[in-house]
């Protein structure tokens, strides 16, 4: 289970979290750039995309079908809205989680415009049924249509007017290679560097109308963990902390306080981080230690640890997985201020004993 795909989940509720909630939708539905010019970041994706979308119009044809990768918040949706857009085209949204059934995808199909463009969020957790009807739709532009039951059961082609699937996912390595070999181009997102995390905070600050100085915008952007989905939530919870301490403009030590309110550091940690960090170096002198003993020291569920905190915690290069269990690296120390300790239970494996 990916803890950060839901709003019903421990990430949802984080400031840091990188899944969108009904406000985070609103917003972002305002703050999305129109066009690849307007587009901030992703160079790579967005000059290979561009090449893609301007034969497709040049030829008169549709676009070939699009995969893209990457973590949320990294901008799959906007490109998905920016690809119809480019081509003139009309966009149907859903998503793989709500197609269970065949049926439910060749309703969709069927009710396609030509050179409409299908948004497919979430590809990786559409029905295995679906994911085969699939194949031909993008392929062949063609569905076959299973009526009645049983022996007497008989399958009624239906033509597909010619479209472009988008799909979306966060695990790449889930799809089935043939459903990848259908997409004619495919991209992954990458995490943002700081400097292009500044510019669409200017951007973002513009369009809300706030008022921020550049090292104000440096600020919020180092905490962001590259992901422009939390820069925006960190600007607007910044903004409000302006407005009410402050004169509305937002400096950098206004965004530090501010996010020092929320618990959210320098390098964009939070309380779930700093917490498994100060447990797996307080209690256990920097692991190893298993997953369930540290999930118990933190207080929270196996799941969310390892779903929620971790990943970020790797990025970052302040905790290792090892076969042994969860191990701090020197930078953990260093972040949170400790000093490691000469000798520590890494050395005679005790504390993987515990857990899993």
């Amino acid at each position: 289970m990916n803890w950060d795909d839901t709003t019903d989940t421990p990430a949802a509720e984080r400031l840091v979290g990188s899944s969108a909630d009904r406000e985070d939708q609103a917003v972002e539905a305002a703050l999305r750039p129109k066009d690849l010019g307007e587009f901030i970041g992703q160079e790579k994706v967005r000059e290979q995309l561009d090449l893609v979308l301007r034969a497709a119009r040049a030829r008169g044809a549709t676009a070939d079908h699009v995969l893209l990768s990457g973590a949320p918040g990294l901008g799959k949706t906007t490109l998905s809205m920016i690809i119809a857009a480019e081509m003139g085209a009309p966009i149907r949204i859903t998503s793989g989680p709500a197609i269970q059934h065949a049926g439910d995808l060749a309703a969709i199909l069927s009710s396609l415009q030509e050179g409409e463009v299908l948004f497919l969020d979430e590809i990786h957790r559409m029905s295995r049924p679906a994911e085969e009807m699939l194949y031909m739709a993008m392929e062949d532009f063609r569905v076959d249509v299973i009526v009645g039951k049983g022996p007497g059961a008989t399958a009624i082609p239906l033509e597909l007017p010619p479209f472009t699937l988008v799909g979306a996912t966060t695990r790449a390595g889930l799809l089935p290679p043939p459903l990848r070999d259908r997409f004619g181009f495919t991209a992954h997102m990458e995490f943002y560097e700081p400097a292009e995390l500044e510019r669409v905070i200017h951007r973002s600050a513009n369009l809300l109308d706030v008022e921020i100085e550049a090292d104000g915008a440096a600020e919020i952007a180092g905490r962001s963990r590259g992901t422009p989905r939390i820069a925006n939530r960190l600007l607007r919870r910044v903004r409000d902390y302006a407005q009410v301490k402050a004169d509305g403009i937002i400096t950098r030590d206004i965004a530090g306080a501010a996010l020092a309110v929320y618990e959210v550091d320098a390098r964009g940690l939070d309380r779930l981080d700093r917490g498994v960090l100060e447990a797996l170096l307080k209690l256990f002198g920097g692991g190893p230690v298993g997953l369930s003993t540290l999930a118990v020291a933190v207080g929270e569920e196996r799941e969310t640890v390892e779903e929620v905190a971790e990943p970020f915690l790797v990025r970052e290069g302040l905790l290792a997985r090892t076969p042994r269990g969860r191990v701090a690296t020197p930078a953990a120390w260093a972040h949170l201020g400790l000093t490691p300790p000469r000798s520590s239970a890494a050395g005679n494996g005790q504390q993987d004993l515990f857990g899993a």
